[in-house]
Protein backbone atom coordinates (compact mmCIF):
# COMPACT_ATOMS: atom_id res chain seq x y z
CA UNK A 1 0.00 0.00 0.00
CA UNK A 2 1.60 3.36 -0.85
CA UNK A 3 3.16 5.47 2.33
CA UNK A 4 2.72 8.20 3.67
CA UNK A 5 5.27 10.02 1.75
CA UNK A 6 3.64 9.01 -1.59
CA UNK A 7 0.61 10.95 0.07
CA UNK A 8 2.96 13.75 0.88
CA UNK A 9 4.55 13.70 -2.91
CA UNK A 10 1.37 13.41 -4.96
CA UNK A 11 0.29 17.00 -3.32
CA UNK A 12 3.44 18.56 -3.94
CA UNK A 13 3.91 17.10 -7.49
CA UNK A 14 0.51 18.16 -8.52
CA UNK A 15 0.92 21.45 -6.88
CA UNK A 16 4.35 22.17 -8.54
CA UNK A 17 3.27 20.64 -11.91
CA UNK A 18 0.11 23.71 -11.62
CA UNK A 19 2.71 25.49 -11.19
CA UNK A 20 4.76 25.21 -14.91
CA UNK A 21 2.02 27.11 -17.22
CA UNK A 22 1.76 24.23 -19.77
CA UNK A 23 -1.20 25.98 -22.02
CA UNK A 24 -1.53 25.06 -24.92
CA UNK A 25 -3.63 27.44 -27.40
CA UNK A 26 -3.45 25.33 -30.04
CA UNK A 27 -1.47 27.38 -32.19
CA UNK A 28 1.97 25.23 -31.75
CA UNK A 29 3.56 27.66 -28.98
CA UNK A 30 2.99 25.67 -26.05
CA UNK A 31 5.94 24.40 -24.19
CA UNK A 32 5.75 21.08 -22.54
CA UNK A 33 9.46 20.45 -21.87
CA UNK A 34 9.78 22.30 -18.29
CA UNK A 35 6.84 19.56 -16.57
CA UNK A 36 8.28 17.05 -18.86
CA UNK A 37 12.29 17.71 -17.25
CA UNK A 38 10.32 18.08 -14.18
CA UNK A 39 8.90 14.31 -14.56
CA UNK A 40 12.02 13.01 -15.86
CA UNK A 41 13.62 14.36 -12.72
CA UNK A 42 10.83 12.26 -10.52
CA UNK A 43 11.32 9.08 -12.59
CA UNK A 44 14.66 8.75 -12.80
CA UNK A 45 14.76 9.19 -8.75
CA UNK A 46 12.90 6.51 -8.87
CA UNK A 47 15.95 4.39 -10.88
CA UNK A 48 13.73 4.58 -13.91
CA UNK A 49 15.77 5.53 -17.19
CA UNK A 50 13.23 8.19 -18.63
CA UNK A 51 13.16 9.14 -22.34
CA UNK A 52 12.90 12.64 -23.07
CA UNK A 53 11.43 12.86 -26.87
CA UNK A 54 9.91 15.82 -29.22
CA UNK A 55 8.35 16.45 -32.52
CA UNK A 56 8.81 20.21 -32.18
CA UNK A 57 11.26 21.95 -30.30
CA UNK A 58 9.84 22.38 -26.83
CA UNK A 59 6.94 19.84 -27.23
CA UNK A 60 8.23 16.73 -25.27
CA UNK A 61 7.05 13.47 -23.64
CA UNK A 62 8.54 11.39 -21.83
CA UNK A 63 8.65 7.25 -21.42
CA UNK A 64 10.20 5.24 -19.14
CA UNK A 65 9.37 1.32 -18.24
CA UNK A 66 9.16 -0.31 -15.27
CA UNK A 67 10.35 -3.88 -15.81
CA UNK A 68 7.89 -6.79 -14.37
CA UNK A 69 8.51 -10.15 -12.90
CA UNK A 70 6.63 -11.94 -15.54
CA UNK A 71 8.32 -11.73 -18.64
CA UNK A 72 6.08 -13.66 -20.64
CA UNK A 73 2.90 -11.14 -19.74
CA UNK A 74 1.59 -8.22 -21.88
CA UNK A 75 2.57 -4.89 -20.72
CA UNK A 76 0.32 -2.15 -19.68
CA UNK A 77 0.76 1.65 -20.94
CA UNK A 78 -0.12 4.23 -17.68
CA UNK A 79 -0.18 7.63 -19.28
CA UNK A 80 -1.08 11.48 -18.96
CA UNK A 81 -0.54 14.37 -20.63
CA UNK A 82 1.18 17.67 -19.71
CA UNK A 83 -0.43 20.49 -21.55
CA UNK A 84 -3.22 22.20 -20.13
CA UNK A 85 -6.22 24.65 -21.75
CA UNK A 86 -5.21 28.48 -21.21
CA UNK A 87 -7.02 30.25 -18.11
CA UNK A 88 -7.99 33.80 -17.71
CA UNK A 89 -6.58 34.64 -14.23
CA UNK A 90 -9.25 37.48 -14.17
CA UNK A 91 -12.00 34.76 -14.02
CA UNK A 92 -10.54 33.11 -10.96
CA UNK A 93 -10.86 32.86 -7.46
CA UNK A 94 -6.88 32.39 -7.22
CA UNK A 95 -3.60 32.70 -10.07
CA UNK A 96 -4.53 29.67 -11.91
CA UNK A 97 -1.20 28.62 -11.94
CA UNK A 98 -0.13 28.87 -8.67
CA UNK A 99 -0.91 25.54 -7.15
CA UNK A 100 -2.03 26.85 -4.10
CA UNK A 101 -2.77 24.13 -1.78
CA UNK A 102 -5.89 26.04 0.38
CA UNK A 103 -8.47 24.16 3.11
CA UNK A 104 -7.59 21.29 1.89
CA UNK A 105 -7.63 21.47 -1.52
CA UNK A 106 -5.05 21.82 -5.06
CA UNK A 107 -6.17 25.05 -7.08
CA UNK A 108 -5.17 25.83 -10.68
CA UNK A 109 -5.28 24.92 -13.61
CA UNK A 110 -4.26 21.14 -14.39
CA UNK A 111 -5.58 20.10 -11.15
CA UNK A 112 -8.49 18.10 -12.65
CA UNK A 113 -7.36 17.75 -16.64
CA UNK A 114 -4.57 16.03 -16.04
CA UNK A 115 -1.54 17.23 -13.41
CA UNK A 116 -3.59 14.97 -10.86
CA UNK A 117 -3.25 11.80 -12.50
CA UNK A 118 0.31 12.60 -13.89
CA UNK A 119 1.61 13.42 -9.85
CA UNK A 120 -0.29 9.87 -8.70
CA UNK A 121 1.56 8.20 -11.41
CA UNK A 122 4.75 9.82 -10.06
CA UNK A 123 3.81 9.45 -6.48
CA UNK A 124 2.91 5.53 -6.96
CA UNK A 125 6.41 4.86 -9.20
CA UNK A 126 8.30 6.36 -6.30
CA UNK A 127 6.87 4.89 -3.44
CA UNK A 128 7.37 1.22 -5.13
CA UNK A 129 11.47 2.15 -5.78
CA UNK A 130 11.43 2.61 -1.92
CA UNK A 131 9.67 -0.32 -0.83
CA UNK A 132 10.85 -2.45 -3.35
CA UNK A 133 8.31 -3.55 -5.52
CA UNK A 134 8.20 -4.86 -8.80
CA UNK A 135 4.63 -5.23 -10.89
CA UNK A 136 3.72 -8.65 -12.47
CA UNK A 137 3.99 -6.68 -15.89
CA UNK A 138 5.68 -4.30 -17.80
CA UNK A 139 4.45 -1.01 -17.23
CA UNK A 140 5.51 1.87 -19.90
CA UNK A 141 4.90 5.03 -18.03
CA UNK A 142 4.06 8.03 -20.31
CA UNK A 143 3.69 12.03 -19.93
CA UNK A 144 2.41 13.49 -23.52
CA UNK A 145 2.54 16.71 -25.38
CA UNK A 146 -0.56 18.41 -27.06
CA UNK A 147 -3.12 16.15 -26.22
CA UNK A 148 -5.40 19.28 -26.14
CA UNK A 149 -5.29 19.97 -29.41
CA UNK A 150 -4.16 17.50 -32.35
CA UNK A 151 -1.89 15.39 -30.16
CA UNK A 152 0.36 15.46 -33.71
CA UNK A 153 3.61 17.08 -30.85
CA UNK A 154 2.64 14.38 -28.04
CA UNK A 155 0.53 10.81 -28.10
CA UNK A 156 0.30 10.31 -32.21
CA UNK A 157 4.08 11.38 -32.72
CA UNK A 158 4.91 8.45 -30.56
CA UNK A 159 2.91 6.01 -31.81
CA UNK A 160 3.98 6.87 -35.41
CA UNK A 161 7.87 6.99 -34.96
CA UNK A 162 8.43 5.51 -31.76
CA UNK A 163 5.78 2.31 -31.48
CA UNK A 164 9.49 0.45 -30.15
CA UNK A 165 8.92 1.93 -26.75
CA UNK A 166 5.70 0.46 -26.25
CA UNK A 167 6.36 -2.69 -27.13
CA UNK A 168 4.02 -5.69 -25.96
CA UNK A 169 1.32 -3.21 -24.33
CA UNK A 170 -1.61 -4.68 -25.13
CA UNK A 171 -3.64 -2.58 -22.64
CA UNK A 172 -3.82 1.08 -21.46
CA UNK A 173 -5.31 3.35 -18.77
CA UNK A 174 -5.48 7.40 -18.44
CA UNK A 175 -7.70 9.93 -17.47
CA UNK A 176 -11.66 10.29 -16.74
CA UNK A 177 -12.84 7.27 -14.89
CA UNK A 178 -13.08 5.44 -11.62
CA UNK A 179 -14.11 9.20 -9.80
CA UNK A 180 -16.82 9.40 -7.37
CA UNK A 181 -20.50 10.75 -8.93
CA UNK A 182 -23.09 11.52 -6.04
CA UNK A 183 -26.62 10.86 -7.34
CA UNK A 184 -28.29 13.07 -4.88
CA UNK A 185 -30.38 9.88 -3.33
CA UNK A 186 -27.07 9.02 -1.37
CA UNK A 187 -25.71 6.87 -3.99
CA UNK A 188 -21.72 6.73 -5.10
CA UNK A 189 -21.26 5.81 -8.26
CA UNK A 190 -17.62 5.20 -9.64
CA UNK A 191 -17.77 5.37 -13.54
CA UNK A 192 -14.65 3.53 -15.29
CA UNK A 193 -14.68 4.17 -18.78
CA UNK A 194 -14.55 1.42 -21.79
CA UNK A 195 -14.99 3.55 -24.59
CA UNK A 196 -14.74 6.42 -26.44
CA UNK A 197 -16.76 8.74 -29.15
CA UNK A 198 -15.12 9.83 -32.05
CA UNK A 199 -13.33 13.14 -32.91
CA UNK A 200 -14.60 14.45 -35.93
CA UNK A 201 -14.02 18.22 -35.83
CA UNK A 202 -15.21 19.90 -38.92
CA UNK A 203 -14.33 22.66 -41.30
CA UNK A 204 -17.62 24.14 -43.57
CA UNK A 205 -16.98 26.28 -46.36
CA UNK A 206 -19.42 28.29 -48.06
CA UNK A 207 -18.99 30.23 -51.95
CA UNK A 208 -21.08 32.29 -53.29
CA UNK A 209 -20.92 34.98 -55.67
CA UNK A 210 -19.21 38.44 -54.00
CA UNK A 211 -21.05 41.92 -54.27
CA UNK A 212 -22.19 44.86 -52.99
CA UNK A 213 -23.87 44.71 -50.49
CA UNK A 214 -27.06 46.50 -51.36
CA UNK A 215 -27.98 44.51 -54.36
CA UNK A 216 -29.89 41.37 -54.37
CA UNK A 217 -28.00 38.14 -54.05
CA UNK A 218 -29.46 34.63 -54.21
CA UNK A 219 -25.67 32.93 -54.07
CA UNK A 220 -25.03 34.65 -50.17
CA UNK A 221 -22.27 32.90 -49.23
CA UNK A 222 -22.78 33.42 -45.82
CA UNK A 223 -26.99 32.65 -46.16
CA UNK A 224 -25.75 29.49 -47.36
CA UNK A 225 -23.62 28.90 -44.69
CA UNK A 226 -25.81 29.87 -41.91
CA UNK A 227 -28.03 27.65 -43.18
CA UNK A 228 -26.53 24.74 -43.41
CA UNK A 229 -24.83 25.41 -39.48
CA UNK A 230 -28.91 25.60 -38.60
CA UNK A 231 -29.43 22.42 -40.29
CA UNK A 232 -26.32 20.59 -38.54
CA UNK A 233 -27.37 22.41 -34.63
CA UNK A 234 -31.39 21.59 -35.22
CA UNK A 235 -30.55 18.31 -36.22
CA UNK A 236 -32.26 15.49 -33.93
CA UNK A 237 -29.91 12.27 -34.07
CA UNK A 238 -30.85 8.62 -33.81
CA UNK A 239 -29.93 6.18 -30.99
CA UNK A 240 -26.90 4.21 -31.28
CA UNK A 241 -26.27 1.93 -28.60
CA UNK A 242 -22.47 0.59 -28.20
CA UNK A 243 -21.45 -2.54 -26.13
CA UNK A 244 -20.42 -0.40 -23.89
CA UNK A 245 -23.19 2.15 -22.94
CA UNK A 246 -25.71 -0.65 -23.48
CA UNK A 247 -23.73 -2.73 -20.30
CA UNK A 248 -24.10 0.99 -18.46
CA UNK A 249 -27.61 1.41 -19.21
CA UNK A 250 -28.41 -2.18 -18.00
CA UNK A 251 -26.12 -2.16 -14.59
CA UNK A 252 -27.64 1.49 -13.72
CA UNK A 253 -31.35 0.36 -14.44
CA UNK A 254 -30.57 -2.70 -12.44
CA UNK A 255 -29.01 0.04 -9.27
CA UNK A 256 -32.32 1.87 -9.21
CA UNK A 257 -35.13 -0.82 -9.85
CA UNK A 258 -36.40 0.06 -13.12
CA UNK A 259 -36.66 -2.08 -16.52
CA UNK A 260 -33.47 -1.63 -18.69
CA UNK A 261 -36.04 -1.03 -21.57
CA UNK A 262 -33.45 -0.49 -24.12
CA UNK A 263 -36.10 0.42 -27.07
CA UNK A 264 -37.29 3.10 -24.85
CA UNK A 265 -34.07 5.06 -23.87
CA UNK A 266 -34.74 8.52 -23.60
CA UNK A 267 -37.89 7.18 -21.02
CA UNK A 268 -34.97 4.81 -19.67
CA UNK A 269 -32.82 7.89 -18.64
CA UNK A 270 -35.46 10.20 -17.14
CA UNK A 271 -35.72 7.69 -14.84
CA UNK A 272 -31.93 7.40 -13.84
CA UNK A 273 -32.09 11.07 -12.65
CA UNK A 274 -28.91 12.33 -12.08
CA UNK A 275 -27.06 9.44 -13.00
CA UNK A 276 -28.87 10.08 -16.62
CA UNK A 277 -25.52 12.55 -17.11
CA UNK A 278 -23.07 9.76 -17.21
CA UNK A 279 -24.75 8.13 -20.57
CA UNK A 280 -27.18 10.53 -22.15
CA UNK A 281 -24.09 12.40 -24.05
CA UNK A 282 -23.08 8.90 -25.26
CA UNK A 283 -26.29 7.31 -26.60
CA UNK A 284 -25.91 9.25 -30.52
CA UNK A 285 -23.55 11.34 -32.21
CA UNK A 286 -23.38 14.75 -32.09
CA UNK A 287 -22.80 18.36 -33.93
CA UNK A 288 -21.90 21.49 -32.51
CA UNK A 289 -21.56 24.55 -34.63
CA UNK A 290 -18.68 26.46 -32.23
CA UNK A 291 -17.00 29.30 -34.73
CA UNK A 292 -18.02 31.21 -37.81
CA UNK A 293 -16.39 33.63 -39.91
CA UNK A 294 -16.97 35.62 -43.02
CA UNK A 295 -16.84 38.92 -44.29
CA UNK A 296 -14.33 41.23 -44.14
CA UNK A 297 -16.82 44.84 -44.82
CA UNK A 298 -20.34 45.48 -43.70
CA UNK A 299 -21.39 46.59 -47.19
CA UNK A 300 -19.19 43.61 -49.22
CA UNK A 301 -21.26 40.09 -49.92
CA UNK A 302 -17.84 37.87 -49.29
CA UNK A 303 -17.56 34.85 -51.51
CA UNK A 304 -17.02 32.92 -48.76
CA UNK A 305 -18.06 32.24 -45.11
CA UNK A 306 -16.50 29.57 -42.96
CA UNK A 307 -17.52 27.61 -39.60
CA UNK A 308 -16.04 25.07 -37.71
CA UNK A 309 -18.51 21.81 -35.91
CA UNK A 310 -17.28 19.91 -33.26
CA UNK A 311 -18.50 16.81 -34.27
CA UNK A 312 -18.17 13.35 -32.35
CA UNK A 313 -19.40 9.96 -33.26
CA UNK A 314 -19.40 6.51 -31.57
CA UNK A 315 -17.84 3.70 -32.29
CA UNK A 316 -19.19 1.76 -35.69
CA UNK A 317 -21.19 4.94 -36.83
CA UNK A 318 -18.41 6.69 -38.27
CA UNK A 319 -19.85 6.27 -42.32
CA UNK A 320 -23.20 6.76 -40.92
CA UNK A 321 -21.89 10.55 -39.45
CA UNK A 322 -20.63 11.60 -42.95
CA UNK A 323 -23.70 10.65 -44.74
CA UNK A 324 -25.69 12.43 -42.21
CA UNK A 325 -23.49 16.10 -42.73
CA UNK A 326 -23.58 14.98 -46.51
CA UNK A 327 -26.93 15.43 -46.76
CA UNK A 328 -27.06 18.50 -43.49
CA UNK A 329 -24.54 20.59 -45.34
CA UNK A 330 -26.08 20.74 -48.64
CA UNK A 331 -24.95 20.82 -52.21
CA UNK A 332 -23.57 24.83 -51.72
CA UNK A 333 -21.72 23.90 -48.36
CA UNK A 334 -18.34 21.68 -48.25
CA UNK A 335 -17.59 20.07 -45.66
CA UNK A 336 -13.83 18.25 -44.43
CA UNK A 337 -12.54 16.89 -41.29
CA UNK A 338 -10.42 19.68 -39.80
CA UNK A 339 -9.30 16.74 -37.22
CA UNK A 340 -10.32 13.24 -37.09
CA UNK A 341 -9.85 10.84 -34.76
CA UNK A 342 -11.19 6.80 -34.21
CA UNK A 343 -14.00 6.12 -31.87
CA UNK A 344 -12.83 3.11 -29.05
CA UNK A 345 -14.54 0.18 -27.93
CA UNK A 346 -12.79 -1.72 -24.83
CA UNK A 347 -13.92 -5.58 -23.26
CA UNK A 348 -15.47 -5.39 -20.19
CA UNK A 349 -15.18 -8.76 -19.41
CA UNK A 350 -11.25 -8.12 -19.48
CA UNK A 351 -8.85 -9.28 -16.16
CA UNK A 352 -7.36 -5.74 -16.30
CA UNK A 353 -11.26 -3.84 -15.99
CA UNK A 354 -12.16 -6.79 -13.09
CA UNK A 355 -9.03 -5.30 -11.55
CA UNK A 356 -10.09 -1.78 -12.18
CA UNK A 357 -13.13 -2.58 -10.06
CA UNK A 358 -11.72 -4.71 -7.77
CA UNK A 359 -9.24 -1.57 -6.70
CA UNK A 360 -12.05 0.54 -6.55
CA UNK A 361 -13.96 -1.24 -4.53
CA UNK A 362 -11.12 -2.09 -2.02
CA UNK A 363 -11.04 1.58 -0.86
CA UNK A 364 -14.43 2.39 -1.74
CA UNK A 365 -16.67 -0.53 -0.66
CA UNK A 366 -20.19 1.58 -0.38
CA UNK A 367 -19.59 2.72 -3.51
CA UNK A 368 -21.15 0.97 -7.32
CA UNK A 369 -18.43 1.02 -9.97
CA UNK A 370 -20.58 1.19 -13.36
CA UNK A 371 -18.78 1.14 -17.13
CA UNK A 372 -19.20 4.30 -19.23
CA UNK A 373 -18.45 5.95 -22.45
CA UNK A 374 -16.58 8.87 -22.77
CA UNK A 375 -18.56 11.91 -24.43
CA UNK A 376 -14.86 13.14 -25.66
CA UNK A 377 -11.32 11.78 -25.93
CA UNK A 378 -7.97 10.91 -24.80
CA UNK A 379 -4.56 10.12 -26.39
CA UNK A 380 -6.13 6.94 -26.08
CA UNK A 381 -7.01 7.11 -29.59
CA UNK A 382 -2.95 7.28 -30.87
CA UNK A 383 -2.10 4.89 -28.99
CA UNK A 384 -4.92 2.30 -30.32
CA UNK A 385 -2.96 2.46 -33.43
CA UNK A 386 -0.66 0.43 -31.97
CA UNK A 387 -3.12 -1.91 -30.91
CA UNK A 388 -3.49 -0.45 -27.35
CA UNK A 389 -6.73 -0.88 -25.73
CA UNK A 390 -8.08 2.20 -23.54
CA UNK A 391 -9.58 2.64 -20.39
CA UNK A 392 -10.30 5.62 -18.83
CA UNK A 393 -8.92 5.30 -14.78
CA UNK A 394 -7.71 8.22 -12.54
CA UNK A 395 -8.85 7.39 -9.33
CA UNK A 396 -10.44 10.57 -7.51
CA UNK A 397 -13.15 9.83 -4.65
CA UNK A 398 -14.95 13.60 -3.88
CA UNK A 399 -16.91 15.12 -2.03
CA UNK A 400 -20.85 15.39 -2.67
CA UNK A 401 -21.37 19.03 -4.53
CA UNK A 402 -17.99 18.72 -6.20
CA UNK A 403 -19.11 19.16 -10.14
CA UNK A 404 -16.03 16.83 -11.48
CA UNK A 405 -17.05 17.67 -15.10
CA UNK A 406 -17.41 21.03 -14.52
CA UNK A 407 -13.78 21.05 -13.83
CA UNK A 408 -12.30 19.96 -16.90
CA UNK A 409 -11.68 23.32 -18.85
CA UNK A 410 -13.44 25.27 -16.08
CA UNK A 411 -12.87 28.26 -14.39
CA UNK A 412 -11.96 27.53 -10.25
CA UNK A 413 -10.03 24.10 -11.50
CA UNK A 414 -9.20 22.34 -8.22
CA UNK A 415 -8.99 19.03 -6.45
CA UNK A 416 -9.01 17.79 -2.47
CA UNK A 417 -6.29 16.76 -1.26
CA UNK A 418 -8.15 13.44 0.39
CA UNK A 419 -9.18 12.76 -3.46
CA UNK A 420 -5.44 12.49 -4.42
CA UNK A 421 -4.28 10.62 -1.74
CA UNK A 422 -7.50 8.28 -2.52
CA UNK A 423 -6.17 8.42 -6.23
CA UNK A 424 -2.85 6.84 -5.08
CA UNK A 425 -3.51 4.27 -3.21
CA UNK A 426 -6.08 3.08 -5.63
CA UNK A 427 -4.22 3.51 -8.44
CA UNK A 428 -1.32 1.57 -6.39
CA UNK A 429 -3.25 -1.11 -6.06
CA UNK A 430 -4.17 -1.69 -8.90
CA UNK A 431 -0.74 -1.53 -10.76
CA UNK A 432 0.58 -3.99 -8.06
CA UNK A 433 -2.51 -6.20 -9.41
CA UNK A 434 -2.34 -5.67 -13.27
Amino acid sequence: MADEQALDEVVRFTSELIRIDTSNFGDGACRERPAAEYAAEQLAGAGLEPILLERTEGRTNVVARIEGTDAAADALLVHGHLDVVPAQAADWRVDPFSGEVRDGVVWGRGAVDMKNMDAMILAVVRAWAREGVRPRRDIVVAFTADEEASARDGSGFLADHHPELFEGCTEGVSESGAFTFHDGLGRELYPIAAGERGTGWLKLTAHGRAGHGSKVNKENAVTRLAAAVTRIGEHSWPLRLTPTVTAALTELAALYGVEPDLTQVDLLLAKLGPAAKLVEATVRNSANPTMLTAGYKVNVIPGEAVAYVDGRHLHGTEEEFRDTLDRLTGPDVDWEFHHREVALQAPLDSPTYARMRAAVEKFAPEGHVVPYCMSGGTDAKQFSRLGITGYGFTPLRLPEGYDYQAMFHGVDERVPVEALHFGVRVLDRFLRTA
